[in-house]
């Protein structure tokens, strides 16, 4: 396991690097193509954690995360057409998909049974589908949009978006092998431990320290990039804390097996998700 870890972590890592450095602006298409990978593949992955089980189309909630993450684009690239505020797009976009989203279940709609044996307060699914497409939109499709939009603010901002919570992943799993004697979330996690939580946390706060002191895109200096690190990072581990949730909910150990030694790809990207707006919030306001 570990050595399988390694070699797809630092494939992972050089993937990452590639789209940092030789990703041409404005358009960066090789963000885009990991982004719209990354979306469909989670989307994906919890249609067939919850959204199967409810009937959720996988083309609906698949089709609503791209829209919302190709909606970062169009202002970068067209601000004539679309202003200089990307943010009025998503919105937009993510508006539509919510109201469309109604009109499916209305076409599609027909009346639960009325038989006896069906509680007269049951629901035929339509709630509850609706539900699962906003949060999953919201989950794979806003909550990215920060991490994508950090890279029109600078390289070294998308660095520190990705680098942070995961070296606090990578340090809070060595840390807890070595050291963990006392468990920190065992409801959800039951691996992760305190002593795991600091390792990570100090490893997140030095990454964030060695970006910025070359690029100085945290203000503040090493203190402030330190405190960056920390905040990040954990915002990151809620982020996988809440991932875990998720799949004991589902009595499932990882989200699929497309990530040999990590799970599947909202097993990578679950720390991410959680950081991306508080470092936007950090740098950009």
């Amino acid at each position: 396991m570990l050595k399988t870890r390694m070699w797809m972590g630092s494939f992972l890592i050089l993937l990452v690097i590639c789209v940092l450095l030789f990703d041409p602006a404005p358009w960066y298409p090789f963000l885009l193509l990991l982004a719209i990978f990354l979306a469909a593949a989670g989307s994906v992955e919890l249609h067939q954690l919850l959204g199967a089980t409810h009937g959720l189309p996988v083309w609906l909630s698949g089709g609503a995360v791209l829209l919302v993450l190709l909606a970062n684009w169009p202002a970068h690239l067209w601000p004539s057409l679309f202003g200089n505020d990307s943010w009025r797009l998503v919105l937009a976009v993510f508006t539509v998909v919510v109201l469309l989203s109604f009109v499916v279940e209305m076409v599609a709609f027909r009346p639960p049974s009325q038989s006896a044996e069906v509680p007269p307060t049951s629901s035929g699914g339509v709630v509850i589908r609706l539900s699962l497409l906003v949060w999953i939109t919201v989950y794979l499709g806003l909550l990215p949009s920060f991490l994508v939009q950090l890279r029109w603010f600078s390289v070294a901002a998308l660095a520190l978006g990705i680098f942070v919570p995961k070296c606090c992943d990578i340090g809070a799993y060595f840390t807890g092998r070595l050291l963990g004697r006392h468990p920190m979330a065992p409801m959800l996690s039951p691996k992760k431990t305190w002593e795991g939580l600091m390792g990570g946390l100090l490893l997140s706060a030095a990454a964030a320290v060695a970006i910025n002191r070359p690029l100085s895109v945290v203000p503040g200096g090493d203190p402030a990039a330190a405190a960056f690190g920390l905040v990040v990072g954990g915002a990151g581990v809620l982020g996988d804390l809440a991932e875990s949730m998720i799949k004991r909910d589902c009595r499932r150990k990882d989200a699929s097996q497309l990530m040999p030694g990590f799970g599947g790809v909202l097993d990578v990207i679950d720390s991410i998700l959680f950081a991306a707006p508080i470092a936007y919030f950090w740098l950009l306001c």
